[in-house]
């Protein structure tokens, strides 16, 4: 099965929201024989305002974390979204292939483009993200694509374009494959420390969420200041069981909350140390990978995207009547 996912260097930190939510499912992909293709998405994240030394720190701080959690070596291609050119070439063909319409539904757009102040204004690279995802994907042929709940109408999306582009060109001899969901059932959620109605997220705030690097003190004081209404006790609990690596986690939540029932003290001490534990072998590896090593493991992987990338272009070009010189 080939699978592609990406995810934005939006700071130089990656949360136990972004592991669990996404990094743990493309590892477990990995590990089962699959064809992954998993890249830094720097492109999109040129839709937020960033300096450029900032995205660049981001780029290679966040490429460490991946390499020390698993993402490298055999059926793993880990590489940067802006060095396969032919990222922004498909995009560019699939805009014909995709409605505005659909575009202006797209609920992140709604929601990022309401926020946008009005001396900036809203940029036209936050309308396009979703034809960008789409070329992301279908450069690649994927079969599948891990995806949280926020992402999900993305993917549908491509599947429509994909749907049109085959409709039109398909009888030149190419199609793209529709590529199914992934969703993982354990674990696809986290939520914010100190607002659990919201997904845990670097945008809420520090106090808000647990960086998977973070020494252990940080990450004490983190879970003393979280909230323990129903809502904010249900999402540590639910934190403890991910962490726990559960064969059965109803029975193990039923368990967990009757072991610190009104004991929440001791339930966010017990967590810190759980949570610093499950990392303790990625902390270590990460602290010796050199900034030479990041950077030899991303050629490497842009040289196999280029060369996928570049054989579906051929065929896309061709049913669409471009010449090849």
């Amino acid at each position: 099965m080939r699978i592609v996912s990406g995810v934005q260097p939006s700071s130089d930190i990656l949360h136990i929201g972004n592991y669990f939510g996404a990094v743990r499912q493309w590892i477990d992909l990995k590990n089962t024989n699959n064809e992954c293709f998993f890249f830094i998405a720097d492109l999109h994240a040129l839709t937020e305002q960033v300096a450029p030394e900032e995205l660049g720190k981001r780029v290679l701080s966040i490429a460490k974390d991946y390499i020390a959690l698993g993402l490298s070596g055999p059926n793993c291609t880990l590489f940067l979204q802006s060095s396969v050119l032919q990222h922004t070439q498909l995009m560019w063909l699939l805009t014909t292939s995709a409605a505005m319409g659909d575009l202006e539904r797209m609920t992140q757009f709604k929601e990022k483009s309401q926020r946008a102040t009005k001396e900036d204004g809203v940029n036209a690279g936050l309308f396009m993200y979703p034809v960008l995802m789409a070329a992301d994907i279908l450069l690649y042929q994927a079969e599948q694509v891990p995806v949280g709940d926020d992402q999900f109408q993305h993917l549908e999306l491509t599947r429509e374009i994909a749907r049109r582009f085959n409709y039109k060109f398909g009888k030149g001899g190419f199609e793209f494959k529709i590529p199914e969901p992934y969703i993982s059932i354990i674990g696809g959620r986290v939520m914010s420390l100190t607002d659990p109605s919201k997904k845990m997220s670097k945008s809420l705030g520090s106090d808000g969420y647990i960086g998977i690097f973070e020494d252990k003190d940080a990450i004490k004081k983190k879970l003393a200041r979280a909230v323990t209404d129903p809502e904010g006790l249900k999402n540590l609990i639910e934190i403890y069981t991910i962490v726990s690596d559960p064969t059965d986690k109803a029975d193990l939540i039923e368990t967990i909350a009757k072991k610190y029932e009104n004991k929440f003290s001791v339930l966010k001490e017990d967590l810190a140390s759980k949570i610093f534990d499950y990392f303790a072998d990625a902390r270590s590896k990460r602290a010796q990978i050199t900034d030479e090593e990041v950077m030899e493991i991303l050629r490497s992987g842009m040289n196999c995207a280029q060369k996928e990338a570049q054989e579906t272009m051929e065929k896309v070009n061709r049913v669409v009547g471009l010449k090849k010189l």
